[in-house]
């Protein structure tokens, strides 16, 4: 009893804070991280493989992600002290770890980042006439706003949000059923010389490893025990919505006229009203993607650079800064595509958050800092985990092949 009580006065040490969410809050800002730029780009990346193919990898995918994000919530429950994933692997893996985490969430925040950026100005740019740029300012204003706030400012707007994004995702799915219709040969075509590169795009819509420390530090005051069960809820309402999106939108566009923002080709095949609905869907998806994105980048920032707090305003500014502003920069290079950057990102960040969730789930069983509220049980086996490390580290391997030509890219 005493060990379990000192391990939670230790919990509120350390440059993170402590926040108080509620338990939607916490399945709320897991599905705003998955529901962005991935969701946006599945169609596309998808047109070439099939929808069946798609469904089968958001299957796997969805199942191994969420193993993954249970090791790293039971690893962060034998934690004393709140640490961002880089904290966590530096804690129980050592520098050269903490280093590979720190650079996958860089990787995987900054391909995020770029796709939003890109996206919203796109859409914005559309819709009001202006340049793309000053689309993508007008996009990361509320972004960064919320984010400066913090965890609790984020766990609430991305409540109010998700729900609305899953009311837009419900008409415009039901429009598509009911009014024109799903043609059946646009949707049972499948080709699975495509599908690799298809479960790499799919391995970025699901990776939301990150956001589990995040979540722990919302959960820590009592609610423990709630974090694994927002994680699964979490991640089963996104594998649906990952699944009916594409669904609708190839079924109802075909694979030669599905754009590489789906809610664009979308709202054009059923009307004016859904154009505007569909991308209105759109921007709600990148803005709840990029509040937990960028948040959890945030403190990762402050956590692999030890600054003194997050909550101190010059580091909190600085930190916030190196979120927002290389995105934007490199949007407007030219450098990258949209469907491209989540590519790329999801294959390499998905090979180090395969690797090392279980190393570090081992490690910290072996020093038991502190008893935990949960544990994953069977899911730890060791063949599930070796399973998990051969999927991503193969995605990864292939795309690596895909980007000198020497395999089929997919789209």
């Amino acid at each position: 009893m005493e060990h379990t009580q000192t391990a939670k006065l230790n919990k509120s040490q350390g440059n993170l804070s402590l926040a108080n969410l509620n338990f939607w809050e916490g399945v709320a800002i897991i599905v705003g991280a998955n529901i962005g730029a991935g969701i946006l780009s599945m169609a596309y990346g998808a047109k070439n493989a099939g929808w069946p193919v798609l469904l089968f990898w958001i299957v796997v995918a969805g199942i191994f992600t969420t193993i993954s994000m249970l090791y790293i919530a039971e690893t962060t429950l034998r934690t004393k002290k709140p640490l961002q994933l880089s904290g966590l692997a530096a804690k129980y893996v050592g520098k050269l770890g903490s280093w590979l985490m720190f650079l996958s969430v860089l990787i995987n925040s900054i391909g995020a980042l770029i796709a939003y950026t890109s996206g919203s100005g796109e859409i914005l740019s559309k819709f009001l006439g202006v340049p793309p740029a000053l689309g993508s300012i007008i996009f990361f204003t509320p972004g960064v706003i919320v984010i400066w706030f913090g965890l609790k400012a984020t766990g609430v707007a991305e409540k109010i949000i998700t729900f609305g994004m899953g009311i837009l995702i419900l008409i415009l799915v039901l429009a598509s059923i009911f009014g024109p219709g799903l043609k059946s040969e646009f949707l049972m075509y499948n080709n699975f010389k495509y599908a690799i590169p298809v479960f790499s795009l799919v391995i970025f819509a699901f990776l939301a490893q990150y956001t589990v420390p995040e979540l722990a530090r919302g959960f820590a005051k009592g609610k423990a025990k709630q974090l694994p069960r927002a994680i699964i809820l979490g991640m089963v309402l996104t594998g649906i919505l990952l699944a009916i999106v594409p669904m609708a939108a190839l079924g109802l566009t075909g694979p030669d006229k599905v754009t590489q923002v789906v809610t664009i080709a979308w709202g054009d095949a059923l009307g004016s009203w859904a154009l505007f609905t569909a991308n209105g869907f759109a921007l709600l998806a990148m803005i709840t993607s990029f509040w937990a994105v960028g948040g959890s980048f945030l403190t990762n920032i402050v956590d692999q650079f030890k600054l003194p707090s997050e909550n101190n305003p010059k580091y909190r500014f600085i930190s916030l800064a190196f979120v927002a502003i290389p995105p934007f920069i490199l949007a407007y290079s030219g450098l990258v595509g949209f469907v491209d950057a989540l590519s790329i990102a999801g294959a390499f960040a998905g090979v180090i958050m395969a690797i090392l969730p279980v190393l570090m789930l081992n490690k910290a069983r072996k020093i038991d800092e502190r008893e935990p509220e949960w544990t994953c049980g069977k899911l730890a086996h060791p063949l599930i985990q070796v399973l998990l490390i051969i999927l991503f580290s193969g995605a990864a391997i292939y795309t690596l092949l895909g980007l000198f030509n020497l395999l089929p890219k997919g789209w």
